[in-house]
Order: C-alpha cells, then structure tokens, then sequence
C-alpha cells in the first residue's frame, strides 16, 4: 500500500518546503547588496557636501596697523551646495578665523579665477582680480569686528 502511494507522487509533487529555492536567497543577497551600496552612496554624498574651503588668505604687513590694534584677515570662502551651485564670498575678519567679520559676496565668475594681488594701506584693503577688476574695501567697515 505504502509503494502505490511512493511510486504515484511524481517529482512537482514533492514537499516545496523541504528545499530552498536557490534564487530566492541570490536575490536576497543582491538586494542587501543594492541596498548597501544605495546606503554608502547617499551617506558619503551627504558627508561630503555642502563644502566650503578657503581659496586665498592674507593679511596686512605689519608696517600696517588700524585703529582698533587687532590682527586682520581677508579671505575668498568657495562654497559648494549639493545641487552644484558654487558661491565665493570674500570676508575680512578680526583674528585667525574667517567666521566672523565683514563679507562681500563675489560673483562667481571672478571669484572661480582667485584673487591675483591684495594691497593692505591704512585706509582700507585693494584687491584685484585676474580679470582686470578690482574692490576697494574701506578700513571703516571692517575694524572692530564688523
């Protein structure tokens, strides 16, 4: 009786849930995999922009003293957004740090090809531009951490 039952079941018929199906687990690894690299991307992407570097620094010689006694800096900032926007503005700041100060944004089409001279007097700071311009900033706006 046990061999009419044996010998009638033919092999579509077998018990499914004895056997994984080998492209199920592929699929699942090569999912996990997507997933990672989609995860990795989006993580680095974000890690990376927005960004801002310092293109150019300098500061006046020290034959150059201002009426508030402090220590000046300008520098041209170079900010990258994450839709591919690109902004330069140049600050001039009391102390090391170009975070605080007076700020002039430049278009990007000068500000792409740097700054070529600064010339610090005790009126102000002259910078010129590759391109022929030039910005003269008074000593007014940018003393006593303006």
């Amino acid at each position: 009786m046990l061999e009419g039952i044996i010998g009638t079941l033919t092999p579509d018929e077998t018990d499914r849930t004895a056997r994984p199906r080998p492209r199920a687990g592929i699929g699942r690894i090569l999912l996990g995999g997507v997933a990672g690299a989609l995860l990795t991307v989006s993580l680095l992407t974000v890690l990376w922009w927005p960004r801002t570097e310092v293109t150019y620094r300098d500061s006046p010689p020290s034959s150059v003293v201002y009426a508030d006694r402090r220590e000046h800096l300008l520098g041209l900032v170079h900010h990258h957004t994450l839709s591919g926007r690109h902004s330069y503005r140049l600050v001039i700041s009391c102390g090391p740090q170009l975070a605080y100060g007076h700020w002039l944004d430049i278009d990007s089409f000068l500000g792409a090809d740097g700054i070529e001279s600064t010339t610090w007097t005790e009126s102000g700071v002259r910078v010129r531009f590759p391109t022929g311009h030039e910005l003269f900033v008074p000593a007014r706006f940018f003393m006593y951490g303006r």
